[in-house]
């Protein structure tokens, strides 16, 4: 029988990213959505067929027979609808951030464990062909041993500026700000690219009016002495998604759907992929993620591909807490909590 999933917040990205790629997977059925918000509730009734939606999440939650849940509304809201779902008997794929504490996360991931559910982040941006090459690449050990990286995250604006699906990237209060919204692809792309945790960041960052960063420049350095630099902005002219690895054999550059290799001879071999257009929705790379969850219901919440995803998850989030707090002290380095 085909997997029974429900989404919660079926805002733009649920809509345009979410529902399309689960709909690359056979064995799953997408029926059930809840959203507060009676103008989206419309939409899903539009746009799937016979679709049940509700407004409250917990009646949904008695009323359906669900194997999981897709939790895409806000930050804020995250960690609550997990809870709820987890009680429910349903496995929890949740878009990122997971939770906005670390208290939080470590309740989450104890009641999965008790539970006997799968409990995931949508980390998509490893199912982008870009970084997908690189890692194929430095697997290969084409770039040998990594020293560094760097990664620049540019926009002119938060992704949704000015439409109601996009206020909380720049609401302290439902968990907005640069370091969620793109530091958390970032901060687990560095570790699965570099194969551990950094264990020290420094940071400086500019805040809006209301204390929410839009801007932030991070130091990560790592026990082994390779170092990360990050920078991000919602202020630039113009938008950029790069990075730069840098390894004892060559040096791999990425920018958008394009990878440059130039080993330590100077020789340039250009190795390009095929994407999508780069914008915030991305539905072909959440198709990966999908069957990356599929896999985990499948295998068992102590599977590989379950306990790593866990794993990149409590790194990204312990970054953004560390980077925070070393930004109210001047910048100075500050450990991570492990």
């Amino acid at each position: 029988m085909k997997l029974r999933g429900a989404i919660s917040g079926f805002g733009e990205v649920a809509a345009r990213a979410h529902l399309i790629g689960w709909r690359t997977r056979d064995n799953v059925n997408i029926g059930v959505i809840h959203d507060q918000i009676a103008e989206r509730r419309h939409e899903a009734i539009r746009l799937i067929k016979n679709v049940r939606v509700y407004d409250d999440l917990e009646l949904m939650l008695d009323g359906e027979a669900l194997d999981f849940l897709d939790i895409a509304s806000p930050p804020a809201l995250h960690s609550p609808a997990a809870r709820l779902a987890l009680n429910a008997g349903a496995h929890v794929l949740v878009e990122k951030p997971m939770c906005l504490s670390m208290e939080e996360f470590d309740a989450l991931a104890a009641l999965a464990r008790r539970k006997g559910r799968v409990l995931m982040c949508v980390h998509n941006w490893k199912h982008a062909p870009s970084y997908a090459m690189a890692r194929k690449l430095l697997d290969e050990g084409r770039v040998g041993d990594v020293t560094s990286i760097s990664v620049d995250r540019l926009r002119v604006e938060p992704a949704g500026a000015g439409r109601a699906g996009g206020l909380w990237r720049s609401s302290g209060s439902l968990g907005g700000g640069i370091l969620v919204d793109h530091g958390w692809h970032v901060f687990y792309l560095i570790q699965w690219l570099m194969r551990e945790a950094p264990e020290t960041v420094s940071t400086s960052m500019a805040t809006n009016a209301d204390g929410v960063d839009e801007v932030a420049d991070l130091h990560l350095a790592f026990g082994s002495g390779r170092a990360a630099d990050v920078h991000m902005s919602w202020r630039a002219h113009a938008r950029r998604t790069s990075s730069t690895i840098v390894g004892s054999l060559g040096r791999l550059e990425i920018e958008n759907d394009r990878v440059v290799l130039t080993d330590r001879k100077g020789e340039i071999e250009s190795l390009p992929v095929r994407d999508i257009p780069d914008d915030s929705y991305h539905a072909a790379w959440f198709s990966g993620i999908a069957s990356e969850f599929e896999s985990a219901i499948s295998q068992g919440p102590d599977s590989t591909v379950a306990r790593s995803n866990l794993d990149e998850a409590r790194n990204a989030l312990a970054v953004i807490l560390a980077a925070r707090a070393s930004a109210k002290n001047q910048g100075n380095p500050t450990n991570i909590a492990t």
